[in-house]
């Protein structure tokens, strides 16, 4: 695995309130934890090959030293509950940390790591661990997945400094096991000390140190500040209370002259003060919101790497640590509230969760007005816009007008701008109204193919447009062709979609030859149409080229035999008009009619 080697001169001190922590090298005197054991250190060196020489150790490789260690800490516990268990190890975000955590209660049979993890951090993370990133970060590929564990189960942990800079570190324990067992999750009979194992505590906490022994003379406390232990006047109890970080001894003198002599390390670490933070009012449609944004005025003045912000959908969650939203949240539409949670890094025991705010999500405006509106013909004007006004919004429109809807008489685009009143909406509810200025539709042409067997008409309009077309009396049709159109009077109407009007035409469908041979053979002798039987008083006229009448024919003629008083008329071209009544009785000439047909000899 390819590493990034990161080598920095920073001094990031993680214990400076909890005076020197321990540190060991080797895995033969790891440091042991229990529940209240602060583990704050760095890292010097490895003292001995933990691994023998081996180029390997799970995930772990040989480092610049030569051997799979080059400058380590070693801890141990063991657990005291079941459940969910992981941890967080925090650091400087310019440094390069590994971690290995062996399941044993021996270290000349570690075996194989049961968590592992050897990435470098090009990502700059301030954290790796077991479980989940505390800063919500769900892409850090820094962590492993959560420990199952049982009561009773001994780990080694291996905290490795790949950078080979001593800046310091911290291990905060976290999981669920820590929610139901707050006090013996970590077994502290590791660690054999009448007044128990060091103790790191809020400064807004109480701490009491109990010595309670049996067969007691005398008990007498001291306190060591970094000058050496001095006598506390007056404390002459089993138990202390303790207002100040330092080094305590009790001497207990006993009947049995067994005297006790027992020390104890007492930290407090700074509890975090979550400041006030604003509500925010966002738009759906920027589908994120990052939690983050929030962070400097939660911290109010606090540094970012001593203490750590995360989100949480519940009180519960926050003062439990636990469910930490991703700081890249989805928005949902709606309103909800969202738990501050500001967590010493030194120590997360140490923790404010008194802070929230309210995440409004608004969703834009779906308008209730069509945003295609059509000017017509002869309508001197048109009313667009909202036509039932919401009280709760103000409405602003391009032409300066500050009402919910405006009339125009001119095609164009108009845009309308609508706001909450109470300026909470963080929509841009902007809608753009397009009004086109459009005129009544005609038929331009009906193009009639008398194919006699399978008639076909085609509505052609004046221009282009949203239409549909119908045939007599039928249902409108998406297509402006119609098949099988049987001879005869029909009448074809074509519709503006955008409610512009109809326009109407009465065509004649009619079926004829185009050419005929009179030559007497008894074929194709006789020119005449099909279809004239349903029109009222039709009458069939037929010319030549030259516009010359010669040939009226009335439905029960059967038809022209190509001359002219009695004179056979040449081989040519060849046109005709077909007349009928309309219902008003009036005699109009069918149009659309393709009167042209052939004389041939």
């Amino acid at each position: 695995m390819n590493r990034l080697v990161v080598v920095f001169g920073i001094i990031w001190c993680l214990c400076s309130t909890v005076a020197v922590a321990q540190v060991a090298p080797d895995c033969s005197n790891a440091v042991p934890i229990c529940n209240n054991t602060p583990v704050n250190g760095g890292t010097n060196g490895y003292g001995a090959d933990d691994f023998k020489g081996a180029n390997k150790s799970g995930c772990l490789e040989k480092t610049l030293s030569g051997a799979i260690e080059s400058n380590a800490a070693w801890y141990r516990f063991r657990t005291g509950a079941s459940g969910q268990l992981g941890f967080n190890i925090g650091f400087d975000s310019n440094e390069d940390w590994d971690f290995a955590l062996y399941k044993a209660s021996d270290c000349n049979s570690l075996g194989d790591p049961v968590r592992c993890n050897f990435f470098d951090n090009r990502d700059a993370n301030s954290f790796i661990g077991v479980g989940m990133d505390p800063q919500g970060a769900t892409d850090n590929v820094q962590y492993e997945e959560w420990l199952e564990v049982l009561p009773g189960e001994d780990y080694y942990l291996l905290v490795n400094n790949f950078s080979n800079v001593n800046s310091g570190f911290s291990i905060q324990f976290t999981g669920q096991i820590f929610v139901t067992n707050p006090y013996d999750a970590l077994d502290c009979a590791i660690i054999n000390n009448l007044l128990g194992p060091p103790i790191t505590a809020c400064n807004n906490e109480s701490i009491v140190l109990d010595a309670t022994t049996a067969d007691v003379v005398s008990y007498t406390w001291y306190k060591d500040v970094g000058n050496g232990y001095t006598q506390i006047p007056g404390e002459v109890s089993a138990t202390l209370n303790v207002l100040e970080a330092a080094f305590y001894r009790v001497e207990v003198i006993t009947q049995s002259q067994n005297n006790i002599i027992s020390d104890v390390q007492v930290g407090f670490s700074q509890a975090p003060i979550t400041s006030p933070v604003g509500d925010e009012h966002l738009c759906l449609d920027a589908e994120y919101f990052y939690l983050s944004d929030k962070d400097q005025m939660a911290l109010g003045g606090q540094s970012a790497n001593e203490v750590i912000i995360s989100y949480h959908t519940s009180l519960t969650d926050a003062e439990a640590g636990i469910n930490a939203l991703p700081l890249e949240y989805g928005l949902q539409a709606g309103q909800q509230q969202i738990y501050i949670r500001a967590t010493s890094v030194q120590n997360p025991r140490c923790y404010d969760a008194s802070e929230d705010f309210t995440l409004t999500v608004h969703q834009p405006l779906t308008p209730s007005f069509p945003l295609e509106v059509f000017l017509c013909e002869g309508e001197p004007s048109a009313v667009i816009g909202e036509t039932a006004p919401d009280p709760e919004y103000n409405y602003l429109w391009s032409t300066g007008e500050t009402t919910s809807n405006i009339t125009v008489s001119q095609g164009g685009e108009y845009s309308l701008s609508i706001t909450d009143k109470l300026g909470v909406s963080a929509c841009e509810n902007d809608f753009m109204i397009t009004v086109y200025a459009s005129n009544t539709p005609h038929i331009k042409e009906v193009v009639i193919e008398d194919l006699q067997d399978n008639n076909t008409i085609t509505i052609i309009p004046d221009r282009e447009g949203d239409f549909e077309y119908r045939l007599d009396n039928g249902a409108y049709q998406a297509d402006a062709k119609f098949y099988n159109v049987l001879p005869g009077r029909h009448t074809v109407t074509l519709n503006d979609l955008n409610g512009c009007g109809t326009a109407t035409e009465t065509i004649v469908v009619v079926g004829f030859p185009k050419f005929f041979t009179p030559n007497g053979d008894g074929v194709n002798d006789i020119w005449n149409i099909v279809g004239m039987s349903s029109l009222d008083e039709p009458i069939l006229t037929v010319y030549n080229r030259y516009g010359k009448l010669l040939k009226q024919l009335s439905p029960n003629s059967m038809g022209w035999d190509g001359t002219y008083n009695g004179v056979a008329q040449p081989s040519d071209d060849y046109w005709f008009k077909l007349s009928f009544k309309d219902q008003d009785g009036q005699r109009i000439v069918a149009k659309y009619i393709n009167n042209h047909f052939s004389l041939k000899r």
